[in-house]
């Protein structure tokens, strides 16, 4: 019998209308055009303003995108993973009700958060699925409602986030294509200093949390930029390194798109031309569990197949890791 490999097999894509520039910031905290894009490499990000609408609403209309692009059946999914730091609630799982709505009532669903790694992950569980030879379609989204977290006059964080999603689809491969190998990592010591303090069962939400405003995302930027460079760097490196692939090799580099700085230290890590590294980070911002598929979704036009492709994302809890994967098809 043939090994089965996991195999990426289609993308989709949405970002919300709604266009949040660096300029319309100006007028909204003490910062600037030129201060956010040094330092970031953001220029806008897109805002999901329909309060009506969350999380789930992102996923729909991506994994719908995916599945017209690719002409696909919903009912024939097995299994939809919900990538997400952002779930329409609490309780109930997010991608159940995502299934449901595109009519994947075939599929089991559940939830998975890494935070920023939440996709990378995803794609690491949506392999063993598929190669344990139980499941032929596992669908794959990625997709945050981060203005639904974001305390609009926190100047360093509001510049940072934006709303989107994005899906694949895994499928087996018999030709050695699909997720090559993967070197993933956490660390409990980044709790503090990336988070949402209160809504868990830590700090049950109160009258106190709230008044206080202890809802939203808040970080220690310096410290977690200094953990990201270096962990997205290593992984990046000994995913080469294990695989015995050099610069040479990696025809893509699919960075999480967090800020410019961190992805040119992992670039520069790799020794890669600015060619091979792919960025929308300028459009779009830190969409969170978005991030990758958004890539893969924007630059699809690109890849050839067998392309080799490493992803890395780095996350709060601490969470990180690189993945090594060969493109399995050309876009028609």
């Amino acid at each position: 019998m043939n090994t089965i490999t996991a195999a990426i097999t289609a993308v989709g894509a949405y970002v919300p209308e709604f266009v949040l520039s660096n300029k319309v910031l100006e007028t909204m905290v003490d910062t600037n055009d030129e201060w956010i894009t040094s330092r970031t490499g953001i220029k806008e990000r897109r805002i999901l303003k329909d309060k009506d609408k969350g999380t789930s609403y992102l996923a729909i209309k991506a994994a719908q995108d995916l599945l017209a692009k690719a002409n696909i059946d919903p009912l024939e999914i097995d299994l939809l993973i919900m990538a997400t730091a952002t779930p329409d609630m609490p309780v109930a799982a997010t991608g159940v009700y995502v299934a449901t709505q595109i009519g994947a009532t075939n599929a089991f669903a559940y939830d998975l958060q890494a935070a920023c790694s939440s996709f990378l992950f995803g794609m690491s569980t949506a392999a063993a699925y598929i190669e344990s030879g139980r499941y032929k379609k596992v669908l794959l989204i990625g997709a945050d409602k981060m203005s639904s977290i974001v305390d609009y006059t926190d100047r360093s964080t509001c510049i940072i986030f934006g709303d989107g999603a994005g899906a694949v689809l895994f499928e087996p491969n018999y030709e050695g294509l699909g997720l090559q190998d993967e070197y993933l990592r956490s660390d409990g010591v980044g709790r503090d200093f990336l988070k949402i303090d209160a809504g868990g069962s830590l700090n049950p939400t109160s009258f106190e949390t709230v008044t206080e405003n202890r809802h939203n995302i808040i970080q220690d930027g310096k410290t977690v930029f200094k953990y990201a460079v270096t962990n997205m760097a290593d992984a990046s490196e000994l995913i080469l390194k294990k695989n015995n692939l050099t610069n040479e090799d990696v025809d893509w580099l699919v960075p999480h798109q967090a800020n410019k700085r961190i992805i040119d230290a992992t670039a520069n890590r790799m020794n890669l031309d600015d060619s091979k590294v792919l960025m929308n980070i300028e459009k779009y911002g830190n969409t969170t569990s978005a991030t990758l598929p958004l890539v893969l979704s924007d630059f699809e036009h690109l890849f050839k197949k067998g392309d080799t492709i490493i992803l890395a994302a780095f996350g709060g809890g601490f969470t990180w890791g690189s993945i090594y994967l060969k493109w399995a098809y050309d876009k028609k």
